[in-house]
């Protein structure tokens, strides 16, 4: 006999349900990860605004051209963008404790249906 059909259909059930938990908590830390980084860029995209006079040209990047923006709004734009990317990166962290701890919990009860009987 297989060993798929050894396996109780609940136990297969949390099985299942364990796998989909960790690709959930792997899509999750990747996102958070995509959002550290475009972070970091925006960080930098101020640091570099702020090093310019307010009279100098600058430009943003709108598809595939580049277009002359005032420095002032393009700031005030990178600012909102930091925010937002900030908000996003701190409901995926909870995302993620919420995830790990579920998946630590549904860990825990397979160890225990999976424990030979003594």
């Amino acid at each position: 006999m297989s060993q798929e059909r050894e396996i109780p259909p609940q136990l297969r059930e949390q099985l299942i349900r364990f796998q989909q938990l960790q690709q959930t908590l792997q899509a999750i830390i990747s996102q958070k990860q995509q959002l550290e980084l475009e972070s970091i860029e925006v960080d930098r995209a101020i640091s570099e605004l702020d090093k310019v006079g307010n009279d100098a040209p600058v430009y943003k990047s709108v598809g595939a051209i580049l277009m002359k923006a005032d420095k002032g709004s393009l700031l005030n734009e990178l600012r909102e963008r930091k925010e937002l990317i900030s908000t996003r990166i701190t409901v995926l962290g909870k995302q993620e404790a919420r995830t790990r701890e579920r998946l630590k919990e549904l860990q825990d009860k397979l160890q225990e249906r999976l424990k030979p009987q003594a």
